[in-house]
């Protein structure tokens, strides 16, 4: 059965209708006819959906529990779809091999439902390859950081089914950079995060085949030399994508400012870093085995080390790091949307997914109005492969 949906397409400015039928974008055209099944005001933008890369947990679901049930995953699902978000990568971050191993199962054997995994492209795998130094390893827990491991990882990619798409390491351990080749040939899209790397490995990384820096400015010492540093290092390598957490709380506006117009709109992707924190109140929440507290500011920090700096985390979600990305750099909101759709899409091998509006392909789309005043983005219906998942 087909419907048809208008708006104001993001970019042109131009009203358009979009007929879909069967999942897919059938036509998009700028007159109305026959009956519409989502109409609306005029003032309505229409825009790809959102894809988020690092989601920890959400909606008071930890999926780094080891428990996570298809009902909780469903439930974090419809909870980010209100975020317009309608696919993400849940991460599974350091922990023993015998948790890791229960997290990557629980979400692998929830995944065989059809309408879970529709929305679960990849897994994101985040350690426990990592540098163990305070600072750069964040709030993994260090007594179960350890070297890169094939043969770890292989049995990993077996508990999930061969779901793990994505896998955040140190390239300065021990044999990571084997490993590194190992995981591209595997179709694997290895990045670099929670780091002490030098340039000799940051760029051996790369010459090995790793294309991304997981929330680049994050996950590195209170303190580092001014100018021969990770940071630096990886922002200057155009073969580099690198995702950012645009919460206020991880980078300033001003370094979010300068990070993004150094790397390009075209290599730079919105990331939330979420726990299950965010969408819920301030208070104490868990992240796998580590507790955290939320700020009323929504700050998230491990409760050993509240008051340090040192996060664990976010409470952000995708939209509201869209706003803040406009706010705090003064991209146009089409570039926001497209560091939240299309880039994440093309970094995981998806471009066809989302990003784009036009006959052919997946309709995937939010409907939403914007206040160019306040940047504040007013979701109204979230279009998950032509089904209506949300309305406000």
């Amino acid at each position: 059965m087909s419907f048809k949906v208008k708006g104001k397409v993001i970019g042109s400015g131009e009203l358009a209708v979009i007929e879909m039928e069967k999942g897919f974008i059938q036509t998009v055209h700028n007159t109305l006819g026959g009956s519409e099944r989502i109409t609306g005001p005029d003032d309505l933008w229409l825009a790809p959906t959102f894809f988020d890369i690092q989601v920890n947990g959400f909606a008071g679901v930890d999926l780094n529990s080891g428990r996570t049930t298809p009902d909780e995953l469903e439930q974090v699902i419809m909870k980010l779809r209100e975020k317009g978000v309608v696919l993400f990568c849940p991460t599974i971050i350091t922990n023993s091999f015998e948790h890791m191993a229960a997290c990557f199962r629980a979400i692998a054997q929830a995944c065989r439902n059809t309408k879970i995994a529709k929305a679960i492209p990849a897994l994101h795998m985040e350690g426990p390859y990592i540098s163990p130094q305070e600072g750069p390893r964040g709030a993994h827990p260090l007594q179960h950081i350890r070297t890169p491991s094939w043969d770890e990882f292989q049995r990993f990619q077996e508990c999930a089914e061969g779901l793990i798409g994505m896998l955040t390491l140190a390239p300065e351990g021990d044999g990571a950079i084997p490993l590194i080749e190992k995981l591209v040939d595997s179709g694997i899209a290895v990045a670099i995060g929670h780091t002490a790397a030098g340039r000799k490995e940051i760029q051996a990384a790369i010459s090995a085949g790793a294309k991304c820096s997981t929330h680049l400015g994050n996950g590195s010492h209170a303190l580092i030399p001014r100018h021969d540093n990770y940071i630096w290092e990886q922002l200057a390598s155009d073969e580099l994508w690198a995702s950012f957490i645009v919460d206020g709380h991880h980078l300033p506006p001003s370094v979010v400012k300068c990070l993004i117009r150094a790397k390009g709109i075209s290599r730079s992707i919105l990331t939330s870093d979420a726990i299950a924190a965010a969408g819920m109140p301030p208070g104490k929440y868990r992240l796998g085995d580590t507790e955290v507290v939320v700020s009323p500011e929504l700050k998230v920090e491990r409760a050993d080390t509240a008051g340090s700096g040192y996060l664990a985390g976010s409470a952000l979600d995708l939209l509201r790091g869209v706003e803040n990305v406009v706010r705090f750099t003064g991209v146009s909101l089409e570039e926001a949307i497209r560091m939240a759709s299309s880039n994440p899409a093309a970094l995981m091998g998806i471009p066809e997914r989302l990003g784009k509006i036009e006959a052919g392909r997946e309709a995937n789309l939010i409907l939403f109005q914007w206040d160019e005043q306040t940047k504040c983005l007013s979701l109204k219906y979230t279009i998950h492969a032509g089904e209506v998942v949300y309305q406000s």
